[in-house]
């Protein structure tokens, strides 16, 4: 018999806020992120704003040498996963550091560390001066083998990267890990620092991002006829997977049990998600297989809906062929309308506003939509521009990404 999987402890790092309380707060008050490029001067680029951190400051909680051996990305995972850790209130000092494990996400690894490194040599004189840091701050798997190293959690320890499912594909590793005995807590998420010249640079190229350069907070629309491209943020979200046996014998406090995770490929195009939706809608399906829920039985879901014309319209479909155009009770929101895109992080974020839609019984918002693609059936309920309370039991959140990965996972309350 496979193992009961619940949710322990969140961490945040968004553009939003810097933990889960004033996250949550502005997220359910229907907040926007997006405001002008702070990092590097963007006036020739053809997106010049993104969804960046405020008023963070990583000395506040990392040492220096951490900082100094650190990438952004890094930085970000550890300062999640801590607030994650101590809200789940275990104590390592009563376990096996072997039973306590590490599955993090990122989908660029370390961009701005490569970006400057290797800027350096090219405006230099010839010579070779790398730092002795450029490989271990640049590498995907140094943000999961961080955490281990700051914590000594000694178990399964490594980092997916499936693009913008990256979070849920390690959610679901996490999950499955934790099922079959292999640990009794695993920290998971995702962590993404994307805001910088060359990643800006190349999704503008792919016409991917907004342009709508005098009005960044209204930007991300998903849905809505006049969307044109996705708003790219940056942060963490970390998440306390565990045993519920284990859990329960602590008398930890618990958010929700994770009961349905699946992935599947749309085997289609490098960039584009399957114009029917039917990669993603097979993983919907088989996510929902699992739990043993049917799709009339989810209350909430969080959509992937980068505000893309292809993207949101092949999501659509897909739960569309789900649900057979039928009205269902299911409330559904895009919530990158207010957080913009955290790529390897969105996952990790999305879910944890699952799960705390389940705790506060609210579904948040879509903002900035304002004309409904003619597309979507009055059939779906699309939440718009205000947080509505609505009975949340049952919360499934969607990612896809670069390369046709479909990644889907479902929460609901115990």
């Amino acid at each position: 018999m496979l193992n009961r999987v619940v949710v322990t402890g969140l961490g945040a790092l968004t553009p939003l806020g810097n933990n889960i309380a004033t996250f949550w707060k502005n997220i359910i008050a229907g907040k926007n992120g997006a405001a002008r490029i702070t990092r590097f001067d963007p006036s020739l680029f053809r997106t010049q704003f993104a969804c960046e951190l405020k008023d963070f400051n990583v000395a506040d909680f990392l040492d220096r040498t951490e900082i100094k051996r650190t990438d952004p990305f890094t930085q970000y995972a550890l300062v999640a996963s801590d607030e994650a850790i101590k809200d789940s209130g275990f104590d390592l000092n009563k376990m096996d550091p072997f039973d306590v494990g590490v599955i993090w996400g990122t989908g660029q690894g370390g961009m701005e560390t490569f970006e400057e490194q290797v800027e350096g040599y090219a405006l230099g004189d010839g010579h070779p001066r790398f730092s002795p840091f450029f490989v271990p701050k640049l590498i995907a798997n140094m943000s999961s083998g961080m955490i281990s190293i700051r914590n000594g959690y000694m178990g399964i320890n490594y980092t997916t990267v499936s693009a913008c499912a990256t979070s849920n594909t390690a959610i679901m590793d996490a999950f499955n890990y934790i099922r079959l005995g292999k640990a009794k807590i695993i920290i998971t998420g995702g962590s993404e620092a994307p805001i910088t010249a060359a990643s800006v640079g190349g999704f503008s190229s792919m016409k991917a991002m907004s342009t709508k350069n005098d009005a960044p907070e209204q930007a991300s629309r998903p849905f809505d006829v006049d969307r044109d491209g996705f708003v790219m943020a940056e942060g963490a979200g970390a998440l306390i997977l565990e045993d519920y046996e284990h859990a329960i014998s602590r008398g930890a406090h618990i958010y929700g049990e994770l009961t349905g995770a699946a992935m599947t490929s749309d085997a289609y195009h490098m960039t584009s998600t399957h114009p029917e939706g039917i990669g993603a809608a097979k993983a919907m399906q088989l996510a929902l297989q699992e739990a043993g829920i049917s799709i009339n039985e989810v209350d909430y879901l969080n959509m992937h809906a980068t505000s893309t014309h292809v993207g949101d319209l092949s999501e659509i479909k897909a739960l569309l062929s789900l649900t057979g155009n039928n009205k269902t009770n299911m409330m559904i929101s895009a919530t990158k309308s207010m957080t913009g895109h955290l790529l390897g992080a969105a996952g990790a974020i999305e879910a944890i506003i699952c799960l705390l839609s389940i705790q506060d019984q609210v579904i948040p918002p879509t903002i900035n939509t304002e004309n409904l693609d003619p597309i979507i059936p009055e059939s779906l309920n699309i939440v718009l521009k205000e947080t509505i309370d609505h009975k949340v039991k049952v919360a499934m959140s969607n990612t896809f990404g670069f390369g046709g990965h479909n990644g889907i996972v479902l929460f609901k309350a115990l």
